[in-house]
């Protein structure tokens, strides 16, 4: 397999002919050693919920295409916890949404899980077999290490589990647990995780981003939020600001412009065949 120690643009990525075990394409690496967060690219492009305007949402084999294809550098996916505790790969408390099944997700063991089976929307391109959505050891026994990831904890009483099975399999460098909570994201970071904040473009008009950076490392902002709670963000400390959840160019480019340097999309393939827009200056912290 090709290695190299820096990502190219999303053009390059998607350009280079690269293969891995059994002919399929595989992603850059980042050399010999441990993945880790430090080896993003300077605009990184994030796939969420696996890239749910082109793939089943959250499902093992949208991950794997982005994984493959190397449409973005961060797979993101949400996670909730069954009755017996086990996190499986779900963003919501129901199933009716995005599953052949109705109820709530926390109402059913581990057995009963297996048998559950994402639904195709008719907005999937070609024709979908229904799969299983994974649990999140799955998920993590596939990519962890080898890209990088982003777990959002719905339920935020799983955050002691995540933190066991991420320091269990060692992807603690290559891994970002994401909450909307301020408090989730202090105590994923005490536990020894990288934290991710996600703010509404409603919760960023009278959020202070200043004080969370002592314990947050990526602040994951909504695009939609006005120049002056962007730039607020960009400028608040944290180490990362990433722009939530761009479909457009257009979107993306105000974004970079305002100062964020990461590109959160339900649709990948639409960035993946043009050059990513250049980010300028960065302004400095307050």
């Amino acid at each position: 397999m090709l290695t190299r120690t820096a990502f190219l643009g999303l053009a390059g990525l998607a350009s280079l002919a690269l293969t891995g075990p059994g002919g399929l394409p595989s992603p850059l690496e980042w050399g010999a050693g441990p993945l880790t967060v430090d080896a993003l690219p300077r605009v990184t492009y994030v796939v969420h919920r696996g890239g749910a305007r082109e793939v089943l949402e959250n499902s093992m084999s949208g991950l794997t295409a982005a994984y493959q294809g190397g449409t973005a550098q961060v797979l993101d996916f949400d996670t909730r916890t069954l009755r017996d505790g086990t996190v499986v790969v779900m963003h919501d408390a129901a199933l009716d949404r995005t599953t052949y099944t109705r109820g709530a997700v926390r109402d059913l063991s581990l057995r009963q899980w297996r048998s559950v089976r994402l639904r195709p929307r008719n907005a999937h391109p070609g024709s979908r077999h229904p799969e299983r959505p994974p649990t999140v050891a799955e998920v993590l026994d596939r990519f962890g290490g080898r890209i990088v990831l982003t777990l959002e904890a719905k339920d935020p009483e799983s955050l002691g589990t995540l933190a066991a099975m991420i320091r269990d399999r060692g992807p603690t460098r290559s891994a970002f647990v994401d909450s909307n909570d301020p408090e989730v994201a202090r105590r994923a970071h005490r536990l020894g995780l990288l934290s991710q904040l996600w703010r509404s473009a409603a919760q960023m008009r009278t959020d202070h981003p200043e004080r969370w950076r002592s314990f947050v490392d990526v602040l994951d902002v909504d695009y939609k939020a006005r120049d002056v709670g962007l730039v607020r963000a960009v400028t608040s400390g944290v180490p990362r600001v990433w722009a939530h959840t761009v479909i457009t160019p257009a979107q993306r480019d105000r974004a970079l412009r305002l100062g964020c340097d990461g590109i959160v999309t339900d649709a990948p393939g639409r960035f993946a065949a043009a050059s990513a827009t250049q980010r300028g200056a960065r302004p400095k912290s307050a």
